[in-house]
C-alpha cells in the first residue's frame, strides 16, 4: 500500500488543504459541547450570569463583602470598584439598568479575580439567610439571639478571628468543585440584581441567544469544511484513480506475450477496474476519516480529562472495549479480502469465456454446464462476501451497545456527582457528548481498518503489475539500419516458453529476402506462429539471433523494429470505430487513395461498397458486425496500407475462399514486390507458389525449398500436401 503513495504526490497541496479543513471541522465539533454546557449551566441554571463578580453593588453589600476579606483581598477588591453618586455620568448610565439603586453605589471599573469574591459572597448570602430566619443561631458553640445584626458583630471582631472563620469556611467548601462554588456566589449576585431592579429574563435571553448564534456559526463553518473536504477528497481520489489506470494501461501495453501468459486477461481487467476502484474508494474515506477521527478522538479525550477526572475511567473502558472489538474483526475478516479479489478474478474469467465463446456453447448445447460453472464461481464469491458482511453487521450493534452503555455510565456517575454538588448538569451533558464523539471516532477508525486491508490487497495486485518488468525491453545502446530492405536471417534460433521443459523451436536457420515470399507450413503445434512472433519481438529468442538488415532485432528499438513490419495475426482483430479508422490504424494521416488501394489489394473494396456510409460505416467492438473473411481482408488492408518492409501473415487467409485467396495473393505479389513476405499457412494452395517454403515439424525445419522440390524430397510436406490436394492439383 505504501508503494502507491507516489500517486498522491501531484495532489500534495489539495491534501494539505483537506487536512487543514479537517482540523477546523474537528475543532468546530469539539467546541459545540462546551457551548451547550454553557447554555445549560449559565444560560438556564445561572440566568445568563457567567461570573459571580457584580457589576454594581450598593454601599451596604459592598461593606458586608469587605468585612469577610483579609487586608490584601480588601485592597484588590476596593481598587476594582468606584463609588458613584448622583450627577455623575456613570451614575446615570447604570441607573437605567438598575433603577432600584440608591443615590450612591459602587460600580465595577477594574478587574477582580472571581475567586476573590466567591466565598465572601456565599458567606454574606448565608449570613443574610440566617438573620432572616428569625431563629436562634449557634456558631462554634456560641448562641446568638434571634434578630442580632451579625454584620455589626463582624465589625467588632478582630481581623484574625474573621480570618480564622473564613479559613474554616474554606475547609467546609473544599469538597465542592469550583463550578459549584461559583454558582453559589452567582445566586447571591442574581438576588442582588433583582433587588436593584435588573431585568433578569432579558439578561438570560440575551446570553442564550448570543451563545446559540455562536454555536450556529461554528456549525455552519464545520458544515462548510465538511463539504469542502468531501469535494477535495473526491477530486484527489478520482485523480489518483485516473493516473493509476493510465500507468497500468501503459505498463500492460509494454508487456510481452510472456507477461500476458503470467497474468490472465480477466485478471488484468479486474486490476485496472475493480482493484483501482477499491483504492479510489479507500482514498475518499481515508482523507475524510483517517485524519479526522484521531483529531476528534484525541480532542474528546483531552476535553473529558479537563472537564471531570471522575469520568475518565468510563472513557478508558469504552476505548478498551472498542479496541478489542476492532482487533477481533480485523483478525477474522482481513484474510477473506484477498480471497474475494481472487474470486472476482475467477468470476470475470468465467464470464468473459462464456461471452466470447457463446456460439460454441450453443453449438454444443453446453449451456447448463456453463451455467453450473458460473454458478459455482458466483456462489463462492457470494459466500465469502456474506461472511465478511456478517462480521460487519455484527460489529455495528456491538459498537452501538458500547456507545449506549457508555452513555448510561456517564448518566449514572454524573447523576451522583451532581447530587454530591461536584458537577453541573451541563458539564455532565458535555461529557456525554464528548464520549459519543470519542466512540464515533473509533467507529470511523474501525471502518477504515476494514477498508484498508481490502484496499491493500487491491493495491498489492496493482503494484504487482506496475513493478513487473517486461521480459522484452529496449537495450541501452540501440542501433538503426543504414538500409531498410527487410532482409531477415534466423541464425541458430531456439526458443522455449517460460516454465516449459523443452524447446519449442530448435536451431532454426534460414534467410527471408526482400522481394520474395517465404511460406511456413507444418502440423498443428509445430511452432509456426511462435516462429513468426519472434520477429516483432512478441517473444525473445532463447538462443541464437534474428537479424534484420544486418542488425540483431534486440539491438533495435521496439518501436523502430515494428515500424518495419506489417503484421496480420492469426485471429483477425478489428477495433471499434469505422472502416476508415481501422485501415488507417497505423497512421491516421494516410491519404484516402492509399486506403482505397490497400483495400483493393486485400479484395475488400466490395465490403465498403455494400455499406450505406462507405468508409464511415461503423465497426463494432471486435468486428462483431462483419464476417470472419471480411475481418481477415480488413486486417490485411490495414497491414498493406502501412507499406512496411516486412509482411507477416499468420495464417491470415484461412477464412477466405479459394478464389479470393488467389486474387489477394496475386495482388500482393504485384503491389508489394519489394517487401519481404512471410506467410504461415495450413493450405498448400496458399503457399505453393512461394519463393521459399519452410516445413516445420516439432519445432525443427525439416524441409526448405520450393513446392515441387519439397514434394520430391520432404516426407512431411508430402503428407500435408497429399492430405489436401490430389496429384493433379499439386502439379
Amino acid at each position: 500500500m505504501t508503494k502507491l503513495i507516489k500517486f498522491l504526490r501531484p495532489f500534495a497541496l489539495p491534501l494539505l488543504l483537506a487536512v487543514a479543513l479537517l482540523y477546523g471541522q474537528a475543532q468546530a465539533d469539539l467546541a459545540l459541547p462546551d457551548f451547550m454546557a454553557d447554555i445549560v449551566n449559565v444560560g438556564i441554571q445561572q440566568n445568563g450570569l457567567d461570573n459571580p463578580v457584580p457589576e454594581v453593588l450598593d454601599e451596604e453589600t459592598y461593606h458586608h463583602i469587605s468585612l469577610i476579606m483579609n487586608d490584601e483581598d480588601k485592597e484588590e477588591f476596593s481598587s476594582a470598584y468606584t463609588l458613584v453618586t448622583v450627577g455623575e455620568k456613570s451614575y446615570e448610565e447604570n441607573k437605567k439598568d438598575y433603577p432600584n439603586l440608591g443615590n450612591s453605589f459602587y460600580v465595577l471599573t477594574g478587574e477582580v479575580n472571581a475567586q476573590l469574591v466567591e466565598l465572601p459572597m456565599m458567606m454574606v448570602g448565608g449570613i443574610k439567610q440566617m438573620m432572616g430566619s428569625g431563629e436562634v443561631i449557634e456558631i462554634n458553640g456560641q448562641t446568638i439571639p434571634a434578630g442580632t445584626d451579625m454584620f455589626k458583630m463582624l465589625e467588632m471582631m478582630p481581623q484574625a478571628q474573621i480570618d480564622a472563620m473564613v479559613s474554616a469556611q474554606v475547609e467546609a467548601f473544599a469538597d465542592l468543585s469550583d463550578t459549584v462554588s461559583s454558582q453559589g456566589a452567582i445566586q447571591l449576585k442574581r438576588g442582588l440584581l433583582e433587588e436593584y431592579g435588573a431585568d433578569i429574563e432579558d439578561i438570560q435571553s440575551s446570553y442564550i441567544i448570543s451563545v446559540g448564534l455562536i454555536m450556529l456559526g461554528i456549525t455552519l463553518l464545520g458544515a462548510i469544511a465538511t463539504v469542502a473536504v468531501g469535494f477535495i477528497s473526491s477530486r484527489i481520489a478520482a485523480g489518483v484513480g485516473k493516473n493509476m489506470r493510465e500507468q497500468l494501461f501503459a505498463k500492460v501495453n509494454n508487456f510481452s506475450n510472456a507477461e500476458f501468459d503470467k497474468f490472465s486477461t480477466a485478471s488484468l481487467i479486474t486490476r485496472a477496474t475493480n482493484d483501482v476502484a477499491q483504492v479510489q474508494n479507500l482514498l475518499v474515506m481515508m482523507i475524510r476519516m483517517v485524519f479526522y477521527a484521531p483529531l476528534l478522538g484525541i480532542g474528546g479525550v483531552i476535553k473529558v480529562l479537563n472537564s471531570n477526572s471522575e469520568m475518565t475511567w468510563i472513557v478508558a473502558l469504552a476505548v478498551a472495549l472498542l479496541m478489542c472489538l476492532i482487533i477481533v474483526v480485523f483478525v477474522v475478516a482481513v484474510p477473506k479480502f484477498k480471497i474475494i479479489q481472487k474470486l472476482v478474478d475467477r468470476l470475470n474469467l468465467v464470464t468473459r469465456e462464456n461471452l466470447s465463446g457463446m456460439l460454441v456453447i450453443r453449438a454444443f448445447n453446453t449451456q447448463e454446464f456453463e451455467e453450473n460453472r458460473f454458478e459455482k464461481a458466483n456462489y463462492d464469491l457470494m459466500k465469502t462476501n456474506l461472511f465478511v458482511n456478517r462480521v460487519m453487521v455484527a460489529m455495528m450493534p456491538l459498537m452501538m451497545l458500547i456507545m449506549n452503555g457508555t452513555i448510561l455510565l456517564v448518566v449514572w456517575v454524573g447523576s451522583h456527582e451532581i447530587a454530591s454538588s461536584n458537577m453541573l448538569v451541563g458539564d455532565m451533558m458535555a461529557v456525554m457528548q464528548y464520549s459519543m464523539q470519542i466512540i464515533m471516532a473509533f467507529l470511523f477508525m474501525s471502518m477504515m481498518f476494514i477498508l484498508i486491508p481490502r484496499a491493500s490487497v487491491s493495491a498489492a495486485r496493482i503494484n504487482e503489475i506496475l513493478e513487473t518488468e517486461p521480459t522484452i525491453s529496449d537495450r541501452e545502446n540501440t542501433q538503426t539500419s543504414t538500409s531498410k530492405k527487410g532482409l531477415i536471417e534466423f541464425k541458430d534460433v531456439s526458443f522455449k516458453y517460460s516454465g516449459a521443459e523443452s524447446d519449442m523451436l530448435k536451431n532454426l536457420n534460414f534467410t527471408a529476402r526482400p522481394g520474395e515470399t517465404t511460406a511456413i507450413i507444418g502440423s498443428t503445434g509445430s511452432g509456426k506462429s511462435t516462429m513468426l512472433n519472434l520477429i516483432p519481438r512478441f517473444y525473445d529468442v532463447t538462443d541464437g539471433q534474428i537479424v534484420i538488415d544486418g542488425v540483431d532485432i534486440r539491438d533495435y528499438k521496439q518501436h523502430d523494429l515494428r515500424e518495419m513490419i506489417g503484421y496480420v495475426p492469426q485471429k483477425a482483430v478489428l477495433f471499434s470505430g469505422t472502416f476508415e479508422s481501422n485501415i488507417k490504424y497505423s497512421n491516421p494521416e494516410l491519404s484516402d487513395e492509399v486506403m482505397e488501394d490497400a483495400l483493393t489489394i486485400a479484395q475488400g473494396i466490395d465490403i465498403v461498397d455494400e455499406k450505406e456510409d462507405g468508409y464511415n460505416s461503423s465497426i463494432s467492438q471486435g468486428g462483431s458486425n462483419v464476417s470472419g473473411g471480411q475481418k481477415q481482408r480488413l486486417s490485411i488492408a490495414r497491414a498493406v496500407a502501412k507499406h512496411p518492409e516486412i509482411f507477416l501473415f499468420d495464417d491470415s487467409f484461412s477464412a477466405l475462399d479459394f478464389k479470393t485467396d488467389k486474387a489477394l495473393r496475386n495482388a500482393l505479389n504485384d503491389k508489394v514486390s519489394e517487401s519481404t513476405v512471410l506467410i504461415v499457412a495450413q493450405r498448400i494452395s496458399t503457399i505453393k507458389n512461394a519463393d521459399q517454403i519452410l516445413v516445420l515439424d516439432e519445432g525443427e525445419i525439416v524441409g526448405v525449398g520450393k513446392h515441387h522440390d519439397l514434394l520430391k524430397e520432404c516426407k512431411t510436406y508430402q503428407e500435408i500436401a497429399y492430405s489436401q490436394l490430389s496429384e493433379e492439383e499439386l502439379v
